[in-house]
């Protein structure tokens, strides 16, 4: 068999990478709509970044001195909310047929995507785009820009259109 038709007949893993932006949920619902015939046929992963906790928040909050218990409060709560995040893009890909493993880490988003990506040899990668002009990209950056260049994977990036 020739190495195409040996690709075309292997199970691909695809990766979703979901936060709780309108983006992401629209990049995820695009997906599951428009490649449900590959998704129901490959193995899809649906991730999310727990980010870390914003210490300069808590910091100027509580006058320079945080105690430990609000900063594990706040990344406790972070957690949840991934967990719960991720739950609910397991219903929505359930509903519609799809099985889907969830996995979250914890770090920089844009980094811990490319390091999932890689940990978990995925074919094709996901994400939304927040369609942030040049100048707010060169300023605070843009995941789906370093996942572009630096994913061991083909990146489809969905915009959603205004």
């Amino acid at each position: 068999m020739a190495e195409e038709q040996v690709r075309n007949t292997m199970k691909r893993k695809v990766m979703v990478a979901i936060e709780e932006s309108e983006y992401s949920y629209h990049a995820f619902k695009w997906a599951l709509e428009n490649l449900h015939g590959t998704l129901s046929g490959s193995s899809l992963v649906i991730f999310t970044v727990q980010t870390t906790a914003n210490l300069g928040h808590i910091y100027a909050a509580s006058f320079g001195s945080a105690h430990p218990d609000m900063l594990k409060f706040v990344q406790e709560n972070k957690r949840k909310v991934s967990l719960a995040l991720l739950e609910k893009a397991k219903e929505i890909c359930a509903r519609k047929g799809i099985i889907a493993e969830t996995i979250t880490e914890i770090g920089d988003p844009k980094v811990a995507i490319c390091d999932a990506v890689e940990k978990q040899n995925i074919d094709i990668l996901i994400v939304g785009s927040q369609g942030k002009g040049t100048l707010k990209r060169a300023l605070m950056g843009s995941v789906s820009s370093y996942c572009v260049q630096n994913a061991n994977c083909p990146v489809l990036v969905i915009k959603k259109s205004k």
